[in-house]
């Protein structure tokens, strides 16, 4: 399992959206680096990590995250924060191990499963994926993943993200896509997260909207809820400024 990491203090752990890699969080990465040892690990099928084909779950993208915790000798409780899938996988990690979390960061996700359409169009998309490779799915992604203003205004922001969609291991890709179809529903689940919790969401989310994600913030015992100006569903990229101020700020209440 690859990671990149950068500072010194107490752990952050950010997990990156789908068909991604740990670039997705170049900004926080930075920016709460001066306070925090923040780490960023390629999860299993993307980036430099190991690809297994078949299906991997959400439980066991988790216990990935897990292992590499044991491996660097990581014992403390952290800080988990996810975007998108990354989201899912923070909740699996909830469910699994709590007492290894100090705080939750949901970022631009979802605590709902996929209807049984959403779940068999994605069986689809991971068959093709095998067939043909990343491009189709790049191609049909990207237009759901930024903003109107990202994809008219900064278009070297989106050939990035089809670079690293296309750079991907399309038996990785095709894992996880069947992984995330038969995840559970975790909102019954939202009320028992006892530890801090920031949810984050682009204003133009159309993938996890707005309105859902302050209904999954007011689920839970101990959330807050922030609104991001002018992005889509990559708020970390798209406005990695007032992502990484509003992820500090939650840090900072947190304290030391």
């Amino acid at each position: 399992m690859a990671w990149v990491e950068r500072g010194h203090g107490p752990v952050v752990v950010l997990l990156h959206a789908f068909p991604l890699d740990h670039r997705v969080w170049e900004g926080p990465l930075e920016a709460l680096s001066s306070t925090c040892r923040v780490m960023a690990p390629d999860l299993r099928g993307f980036g430099r990590s190991e690809t297994t084909g078949g299906r991997v779950g959400m439980r066991q993208f988790a216990g990935d995250v897990a292992a590499l915790l044991d491996a660097l000798g990581i014992a403390e409780p952290v800080v988990l924060g996810g975007l998108s899938m990354g989201g899912y996988i923070a909740l699996a990690f909830w469910q699994a191990f709590a007492h290894r979390l100090r705080a939750l960061i949901l970022c631009d996700t979802r605590a709902a499963a996929d209807s049984a359409e959403a779940a068999a169009a994605r069986r689809v998309a991971a068959d093709r994926v095998l067939r043909e490779g990343a491009a189709a799915l790049a191609d049909a992604m990207l237009p759901k993943l930024f903003s109107a203003q990202t994809i008219g205004q900064r278009p070297e922001l989106v050939a990035s993200i089809r670079a690293i969609i296309m750079a991907n291991d399309p038996r990785g890709i095709a894992a996880a896509t069947q992984g995330m179809a038969e995840r559970p529903d975790m909102t019954a689940a939202l009320p028992r997260v006892r530890c801090p919790a920031l949810v984050i969401v682009g204003r133009d989310d159309a993938i996890s909207p707005p309105a859902e994600m302050r209904a999954m913030a007011d689920a839970m015992a101990d959330a807050s809820f922030v609104q991001i100006e002018d992005a889509g569903h990559l708020s970390p990229l798209e406005n990695p400024r007032d992502v990484s101020r509003a992820m500090s700020e939650f840090l900072a209440r947190l304290g030391p």
